[in-house]
């Protein structure tokens, strides 16, 4: 038996209907109820007791059920679906950067236009920051801004040479540090690049020039992390930014036992509402991790830890994710260069044994093909080693899977989940700079997995992205690049299958489906009210859809 499911999915014990006393809390009547439960299809009304739905069927059938003190909601023709999962996610991250780190993405998620933007932004917060305090910005990105490259320790040293200066790659997955956060990190000619990592240098000097790849922790270590009460006000804000989302489940993917008693305090404090299950982190494969998952049982049932999370790549869009095939445009002075993988596949492979044996779903960071190879190699000979069923084991925005290796997916019963917001924020780079036209087509190929009955969820990544399923379900349906062009259009899947992968199929992927996912009785009542329907508006207009309420358990916490 998997280890997570014994220790944290809940079991059901609802009162059977009928009995005295058992009249709906709530009843949710004249919608267009879309269950997303084998079969459901569309039906016009919900009723819901305590934190469960009790029944689903016609409004008139279900008005009946009211007692004096039922609540009786008109949605008025409105669309009612199962809450949305962010199922793969870096909560509450975003809250870190809308409220105290620099936010230096590029538009459509910013405003930061070239590396002189990026350098005033800086410059202004150093101006209202104590000396020698450091300063941490995120979300640039080198192919947005009008230098198309990265910034640089000058650039960084412009903004304040008294002050450390770390910030993020768009991608997470790259850094760039200003000479006095150098300094303090003793990153220096003779530094040599770490496992997994490079330390970029100026190929004249030898002298490091700011830019960390993978290796970000050689710096970020040194940055403060939030106080207590700056958490908990990042969890708030994510809470509510998500939940405007109609996002009621946040998966977590890659963190460890320590965000657990802030997630705890913040619900106690009445600022979280959304369920959270944690991915715990594992780079190196530690015991420690084990060790910590163990500590954290028992959880509220608002929180849980559902497996670990590993890496093999890095980002595509950063240049290092790993691929078989050299990157359509080389970096300067490369040749056939194609990324480069986290750890040695043995190393995975063992990582991927020891929790594979322990009984854990095993969730993995892979885009590139060449990592998408070591990571079914290691489920594999784990398989082989130890035989499991229904692992329902990870891969993480599984980017660029060939043909032969959707075939691999399936036959392992594995479950990927795509970032298919690529499409719209990089597609067009995908094409022109990073992939090639004929590899960029099959980027998030949905439809292919969707041929061979592989399950799978779509996902955001936020901050990466900005929370939104509605745009990955737009993403899935139309294939829009932000220049408004197709890429992929074999790989469109229909309406429901995309509504499917941010529902059921994500509370599928994450042993959640007993409790979640669709509108069925028994269930847990979260919902996401929209003003119009996914099945019938202009597939073009998915993500403008307005949301207009969120419930989660039989509360409203959200409204517009």
């Amino acid at each position: 038996m998997n280890t997570l499911r014994s220790c944290f999915t809940l079991v059901l014990t609802t009162a059977a209907w009928g009995q005295a006393g058992d009249a709906p809390d709530a009843i949710f009547l004249n919608g267009s109820v879309i269950t997303m439960a084998t079969g459901g299809g569309v039906a016009e009304a919900v009723a819901v007791r305590g934190d469960r739905i009790v029944a689903v069927g016609s409004s008139a059938r279900l008005r009946a059920l009211a007692g004096q003190s039922t609540k009786v909601v008109d949605l008025g023709g409105k669309t009612l679906l199962p809450g949305f999962y962010a199922a793969h996610d870096h909560f509450p991250s975003a809250g870190r950067i809308a409220l105290f780190d620099v936010d230096l993405n590029s538009p459509p998620i910013g405003t930061r236009r070239s590396i002189e933007e990026i350098v005033a932004a800086l410059r202004a917060r150093a101006e209202q920051t104590p000396a020698a305090q450091w300063i941490v910005g995120r979300g640039y990105d080198d192919t947005l801004v009008a230098e198309q490259r990265h910034p640089t320790r000058a650039d960084l040293d412009r903004a304040s040479t008294t002050h450390p200066i770390w910030i993020v790659h768009t991608s997470g997955h790259l850094g760039v540090a200003n000479s006095r956060a150098l300094e303090l990190a003793h990153i220096t000619k003779d530094t040599p690049n770490p496992s997994g990592g490079v330390v970029r240098k100026n190929p004249v000097t030898g002298e490091p020039d700011g830019v960390i790849e993978e290796a970000t922790s050689l710096v970020s270590r040194l940055t403060p992390g939030l106080t207590a009460p700056q958490q908990l006000e990042a969890i708030h804000w994510c809470d509510t930014e998500y939940l405007s989302r109609g996002v009621t489940t946040t998966v977590i993917a890659g963190r460890g036992g320590a965000i657990a008693p802030q997630l705890i305090k913040a619900w106690e404090k009445g600022w979280l509402h959304l369920r959270v299950s944690a991915l715990a982190a594992s780079t190196t494969g530690a015991p420690r991790t084990l060790e910590e998952l163990a500590q954290l049982s028992p959880l509220p049932e608002q929180i849980r830890v559902s497996g670990v999370k590993l890496s093999q790549d890095g980002s595509l869009q950063g240049l290092t994710g790993y691929l078989t095939q050299p990157y359509n445009q080389q970096p300067a002075g490369s040749k056939n260069f194609a990324g480069y993988a986290s750890r040695s596949r043995e190393a995975l492979a063992a990582s991927v044994l020891k929790y594979h044996r322990a009984g854990y779903q095993i969730a993995i960071h892979a885009n590139g093909d060449a990592a998408i190879d070591d990571v079914l190699h290691a489920f594999r000979a784990a398989q082989a080693a130890f035989p499991r069923t229904d692992t329902r084991h990870r891969i993480e925005h599984c980017q660029t899977p060939r043909e032969d290796q959707l075939d691999a997916i399936r036959e392992l019963g594995i479950t990927p989940s795509f970032f298919v917001g690529h499409v719209y924020y990089w597609g067009d780079r995908h094409r022109d700079r990073f992939l090639g036209p004929e590899r960029a087509e099959r980027i998030s190929p949905l439809a292919s997995a969707a041929r061979r009955g592989i399950r799978f969820s779509v996902h955001n990544d936020t901050p990466v992205t900005p929370v939104n399923p509605l745009l990955l379900v737009w993403c899935a349906v139309n294939r829009l690049t932000r220049d408004g062009r197709v890429l992929g259009p074999r790989e469109r899947i229909p309406v429901m299958d995309a509504l499917r992968a941010v529902t059921i199929d994500a509370a599928w992927q994450n042993f959640d489906e007993a409790t979640r996912g669709s509108i069925e009785p028994g269930k847990f009542a979260d919902f996401v009210v929209l003003a119009e329907s996914p099945l019938t508006v202009d597939p073009v207009r998915l993500k403008d859809i307005a949301i207009v309420e969120t419930v989660v358990g039989g509360r409203t916490v959200y409204r517009k």
